[in-house]
């Protein structure tokens, strides 16, 4: 997977609103009571304030005829995106790799 460099990947909760709910006319309480999860968790999750865990991610697949990695991935892209832009990261550069023998 190829991270964009210039811009965060798009988070899965944005996806699922623009592409599932907006289209379907469903709401995100609706939503939240077909996936059987709280609304302030549905709520989260499609303002990019929370991530799509493996549970989420299956609940997710059988609610929109997709598959859990399909969830699974695109979190991770953030993910790493995020990772690689925080503070930490800084300390990659001098990381020496192990050398095989």
């Amino acid at each position: 997977m190829r991270l964009p460099r210039n811009r965060r990947p798009t988070h899965p909760g944005e996806i699922l609103l623009e592409e599932f709910l907006v289209p379907l006319g469903i709401t995100q309480r609706d939503a939240a009571e077909r996936l059987k999860i709280s609304y302030p968790r549905m709520n989260e999750i499609v303002n990019g304030k929370r991530a799509v865990t493996p549970d989420t991610a299956l609940r997710l697949s059988r609610f929109t005829g997709t598959s859990a990695e399909f969830w699974l991935n695109l979190q991770q892209a953030v993910d790493l995106y995020d990772a690689l832009h925080s503070e930490e990261a800084k300390d990659l550069a001098s990381i020496q790799p192990a050398q095989v023998a």
